[in-house]
Formats: C-alpha cells, structure tokens, sequence
C-alpha cells in the first residue's frame, strides 16, 4: 500500500518520555544556573534536554505530557513535540 522504504534513508533516532513539572519547579529551572533537564526515556535512555525547547509547552499549571524527541544521527536536537 505504501510507498517502499529506500535502503539508503536514514531513520532519525526518536525518543519518548514523559514529563511533570510544576509552574514553580519551571521557575526554579529558569532561574538557576541549571539550564539543562535530564529526563529518562521510555527506551531506557538518560536524556539531557535544553530547557528552552520546553517554553512552547508551558502552561499555566507548568509542562505535563508525554513527548517525542526527535534527533539527528548526532543526537542533536530536531524537534520536540507532545504526543499525549
């Protein structure tokens, strides 16, 4: 039904993982010297995440969801988006 898959594409590694962080743990990340999250993925990974790729999640209450992280074969940051 789809179109095959070209042997010579490259799959970016994607990772998944849920977060829970309320308005003032985002504060407190923010205002540190910290600007780094580390977060364990579903995939059994430790995942070190800019804390600025966040900012278009945050709501009111804080960042809550599960979300994929997408990276090239680099492991350096595409995109992050909430999946649930």
């Amino acid at each position: 039904a789809g179109r095959p898959r070209s042997p010579h594409r490259i799959e970016m590694p994607s990772y998944t993982f849920r977060l829970s962080l309320s308005s003032e743990q985002l504060l407190a990340l923010y205002r540190g010297d910290a600007k780094r999250l580390s977060v364990l993925s579903e995939q059994g990974l430790r995942i070190e995440l800019s804390a600025q790729h966040l900012r278009r999640f945050i709501g009111h209450s804080g960042v809550y969801g599960r979300f994929r992280l997408q990276t090239d074969e680099n492991h350096r940051f595409i995109d992050l988006e909430r999946i649930g």
